[in-house]
Formats: C-alpha cells, structure tokens, sequence
C-alpha cells in the first residue's frame, strides 16, 4: 500500500529545509503554514506529514547515522528516505529518490548496534555530557520519555465548563477524551486531533496545556481578590488559567518583553471571557520598579532551555548549545533578583521552568536564597518526563515579613 504520496514527501522536504537551514525558524509554525497553504491535504494526510516531519526532527543524529552522513540543504530527500526505510513506511520511488544509495542505507539499519549514546538518543554530543553530569544515570530514561510523541492536553476553562462537562462536549463533536487523575482541570485526548476547529475551542471552553504546566498555577495557590503579578506572561497560558483560579477576581497584571505576545493574550483572555488581566509591557526597569512590593502573588516563568519540553518542541535541541544554556542561566538569576521585589512582605511567589536540569532549578533558587536571607523555600517541586508529561520545576517561595 502506497502510504505517502509525492506531494507529501515535497512538502515534508521544504518544511524540514526551513527548519534546519532558515533562522530563527521554530517547527511548530514552519508544519503551521505548509498545512495551511495545503488546506485540500485530507485529515489523515495532514496527520501522516506532520508526523513524519516531527518524527524526523526527533530522530535527525540517528537518521543521519543511517545516511552515512551530515544532514545538508541538498540531501534532505536522503534524510527523509532513511527514515521511511527506518520506520518500514510504504512509499513509491518518486524521481526525488533517484539517485539514494538505498543498500547502504539498509545495511545500517541492519547492524542493529549504534556507537554512541548521542546517536542512539538522537542528541547533540554535548547533550549527553551536561544530561549525564546533571541528572546521573537515570538521563537515559528521561531522554526516552523525551522522544516520545507528546500527547495533546486540554485544560477545561472553569470560568466557562469544567473538565467533566468538556469530555462530553468534545464527545459530542466525535473527539474522544478524558480527565487526568490529580490534575482537576485536564482533558487527555484518545489521539490527536486539529482541536482548533471545534466549537468548544471557539466559545473559550479550553486551552491547549500540558498537564505538568497546568500545575504551576496550583501551586501559586492564588486567592480571589488578590493582586497577581505573571512576570514573563508570554501568550498567556498560565495568566488564563490563573484568572479562571480567582474566578475573575482580584487583579492579575501581566507582563512580557514583546508586544505581540501581549496583544495574543488579550485576544484569549477574550474567548476565554478572563476580565481580570491587564498587560504591560516591559519597555524598561521602569515597569518592574514601579510594581515594587505591589503583589500578593508573582510568577516567574522562566526563560530556560526547554529541555524538559522536546517532546513537543524537538527541534530546540538542535538550536542551542551549552553556551546559551550557561547565558541563560545568569538571566534567570538577574530575573529572580530584579523581579522578586514585586511581592509584599508576606508575598508568595512561584520559580518556574520547562527544564529538567538542576543548574537551571533547585540550584538557582539555593543561589537566590543564599544571597536573599529575607526569602525562604516554602516547597518545590520537579516534574520529569518519565511521568509521560512535559518535564518541569516549581518552587514556592515567600517573603518574610
């Protein structure tokens, strides 16, 4: 059976070209727009490109191993024909394939042995040192859980449903899920499905969010009425689901460097009918100082590498290095500092990160803590990807009075 046609594999090439070989171009919007400029692909066509472009991306080190060589702008039909020969996907010899030494290639794939754990996991060398330094012997486990696909979560807009009452919307609009034991608001989907064009996700009932991030707003353990600061808001995940927690009472302020994040979140804060956010703008150390001792509550999501999050954002291991992991690190302390005089005295405050690397984590709060004696660990938490959840910590942090 012929599974993956020649107009798949062209677009799955230009999509991986661009990917790999264009700048500041994330996977997540690069499959975006080629589905959208491909609106006749059928659902289980979509289904088969998005998934072999990501499984790619995964599996690239691997792949590339089988390829007898190094990934470049003019061999990506090789790379793409190595994973279909790996996977044991059906596929016609369309004239891109001509030319690919496909023996060799299958007498890789029947050694069976790789020669070194970066090939076997699919990461970069320098990967293995810093998994291996930081986590011990248990990273293998964890960079499996990181290979896996990521199943989709839902989180139930309890200003509008609960999770209960979504699994039976959903249900109504043929979309099989469920609740997710200890995480009140999440909603598991039986297998993924574009949720977007649904009528729940039109009248604001859910947000697209891992379980294990859905904790952080838990944890924050925010009150009605309080005055909440989101320090590093983004699009406003975590902001939304902290406004459904005060039931659209109190104020939540949230703040982030770019506009555009900012202007993303008003638009949901809208469908999700969350009234209590205003956003700012951090233009400059203006902003921050300004907000001095104003909050009951602060959340600091933090920059990070996003190691905890490959899952879903596999190509990031191939964007950064130990470099940017060591500058991001010194950001994250700067961030602690400035920002953690946002509480008042009494004021609780969340560290958060999508990492799994200690450096990034307990050891920066330890750091903070040790310089800050006017702040003290009230408990903390990691989540690791071997719970089958995005990888994530959180400590809860309070300013003494």
């Amino acid at each position: 059976m012929e599974l993956i046609h020649r107009n798949l594999a062209i677009g799955i090439h230009d999509a991986l070209q661009e990917t790999f070989f264009e700048k500041n171009k994330y996977a997540d919007k690069v499959i975006e727009r080629l589905l959208k400029a491909h609106r006749k692909w059928g659902s289980q066509d979509r289904a088969v490109v998005s998934g072999i472009f990501y499984n790619i991306i995964r599996w690239k080190k691997r792949l590339e191993y089988y390829m007898g060589e190094g990934v470049k702008p003019d061999n990506i039909y090789k790379l793409i024909v190595a994973y279909l020969l790996w996977s044991e996907t059906n596929y016609k010899r369309f004239e891109e394939f001509e030319g690919i030494k496909i023996a060799d290639i299958i007498a890789k794939l029947k050694k069976g042995t790789l020669p070194t754990k970066a090939i076997e996991h699919s990461i970069p060398e320098w990967l293995v040192q810093t998994l291996e330094k930081e986590l011990g012997p248990g990273w293998e486990k964890e960079m499996k859980a990181l290979n896996e696909q990521a199943p989709t979560v839902l989180r139930a807009n309890t200003l509008k449903t609960s999770a209960k009452e979504l699994v039976s919307d959903l249900a109504d609009e043929g979309i099989t899920a469920f609740t997710i034991k200890n995480y009140p608001d999440a909603v598991q989907l039986e297998e993924k499905k574009n949720v977007f064009l649904t009528t729940a996700f039109k009248e604001g009932l859910f947000e697209v969010q891992d379980a294990s991030s859905q904790k952080i707003g838990y944890f924050l353990d925010v009150k009605e009425g309080q005055r909440v600061v989101d320090a590093c808001a983004g699009a406003g995940g975590k902001t939304l689901h902290l406004a459904a927690l005060m039931q659209n009472k109190g104020q939540i302020i949230a703040l982030d460097i770019f506009e555009w994040k900012l202007a993303e979140l008003k638009r949901r804060g809208k469908r999700a009918g969350a009234h209590n956010i205003e956003t700012r703008m951090i233009s400059d150390n203006k902003v921050i100082k300004r907000l001095h001792e104003k909050a009951d509550r602060l959340l600091i999501d933090s920059p990070c590498s996003g190691l905890g999050v490959l899952k879903r954002n596999p190509d990031s291991k191939w964007k950064i290095d130990q470099e940017f992991i060591d500058r991001i690190k010194k950001e994250q302390q700067q961030i602690l500092q400035d920002y953690s005089k946002i509480i008042k005295k009494g004021g609780q405050m969340v560290y958060a990160t999508c990492s799994i690397l200690p450096s990034e984590n307990n050891l920066q709060v330890e750091e903070f803590l040790k310089n800050n004696p006017d702040y003290k660990l009230i408990k903390e938490e990691k989540v690791m990807p071997s719970t089958g959840y995005d990888g994530f910590y959180m400590a809860l942090i309070e300013r003494l009075s």
